[in-house]
């Protein structure tokens, strides 16, 4: 094995493409992915987060507020969604069918 991390997310298809970020505690933005590191951070440009329904909290609404570029930091990260549909990846904890 070697010493470097190997993510399961392959996110250099998603740069400059639009993409939605759920983050824990129940923010979600959308915006153009502009940057990435190993470590998750994730660079949004003209990112747009849903606001929170103020009776419940884990739902969003349909008012929103501007937020522009920001750093979503790789800790606070859950999901991340392209969003122009899905694109379909193979599992990668499937045996082999040999095995």
């Amino acid at each position: 094995m070697s010493g470097r991390k190997e993510t399961v997310l392959d996110l250099a298809k998603f740069v400059d493409k639009g993409v939605q970020v759920k983050l824990t505690g129940g923010r979600q933005v959308t915006g153009t992915l502009k940057g990435y590191d190993q470590l998750l951070n994730l660079v949004l440009d003209e990112a747009v987060e849903f606001l929170r329904d103020s009776d419940d909290p884990l739902k969003t609404t349909d008012q929103t507020r501007r937020l522009g570029l920001i750093v979503c930091r790789g800790t606070a990260v859950m999901l991340v969604s392209p969003t122009d549909g899905t694109d379909e990846i193979a599992n990668p904890f499937s045996q082999p069918d040999g095995a």
